[in-house]
């Protein structure tokens, strides 16, 4: 099948995987900067964008189709929100493609437990319930929780619906697909268990995966490098583009793969 991709600079590759609902185009001002120092690939997920519909979308069938386009050499995968669940998936199935991950909001168990931080598990289900009745309403009340608590929520709110609307959203059914992604995966032992360096990087405004979350991941895996940008949110990418970079580039730079 056809996935779309868009690369941008040359030099260590890093492959770029957008959240739920959003398309490549999200990274698009990012990853032109950080092109200037990488070879940067952003990613459509199946479904989303110009990339081709799966006949589900499920996480194993993503994975499957994705290592069609991460380079035979390996690379760091940057995944943002649902695309670092799809990061963390890929080095299991595909270890010799990868070689550090990091993942920005996002969590490897995204809803709430009675032993884990995580969003609540009602919020989505209402979510899902509200796609069929409005679907595009539910988009921009999703997007409106990734901006709450910025200091320029509305500038970035705005920034999310120009690339939401700059291609066909996802079917229903991809975007159902998603969430159950988000409510059913549970990758805390995949986290655990992976070889590769791994960064996390969190805002700690975010109100999709709480900032509390980062002691519980230190918890699971002490050898992660985690990074709590102050003042940020959601999409740190938009809202912080220099110290999201400054991060990157820092781990980059000092991390080696194992």
């Amino acid at each position: 099948m056809f996935i779309h991709t868009e690369t941008y600079g040359s030099g260590e590759p890093l492959v770029l995987i957008h959240g739920w609902a959003m398309h490549s185009g999200i990274w698009r001002i990012f990853a032109k900067q950080l092109a200037q120092q990488y070879q940067v690939t952003c990613v459509d997920l199946p479904g989303h964008g110009q990339s081709e519909k799966l006949p589900q979308f499920t996480l194993e069938a993503i994975c499957q189709h994705l290592q069609n386009i991460l380079p035979v050499t390996g690379c760091t995968l940057i995944g943002w929100s649902l695309g670092g669940m799809v990061a963390l998936a890929l080095p299991n199935r595909f270890p010799t493609r990868v070689k550090k991950i990091i993942l920005i909001g996002s969590n490897p168990h995204f809803v709430q437990t009675a032993d884990w931080v995580g969003m609540q598990e009602q919020t989505l289900e209402k979510f899902a319930a509200n796609l069929t009745a409005d679907c595009y309403g539910t988009l921009l009340r999703f997007l409106a929780l990734q901006v709450h608590g910025l200091d320029k929520h509305k500038e970035i709110l705005k920034e999310l619906k120009v690339v939401l609307q700059a291609c066909k959203m996802p079917d229903e059914d991809v975007l159902q697909g998603g969430l159950e992604i988000l409510q059913q995966q549970d990758l805390r032992l995949l986290l655990k268990q992976l070889h590769c360096p791994v960064q996390v990087i969190l805002g700690s405004h975010d109100t999709l995966v709480p900032v509390a979350v980062a002691e519980k991941i230190l918890q699971l895996k002490p050898t992660i490098a985690l990074t709590i940008i102050e003042k940020a949110a959601h999409v740190p990418f938009l809202s912080h583009p220099e110290l999201l970079l400054k991060e990157i580039h820092d781990f980059m730079r000092t991390i080696h793969a194992v």
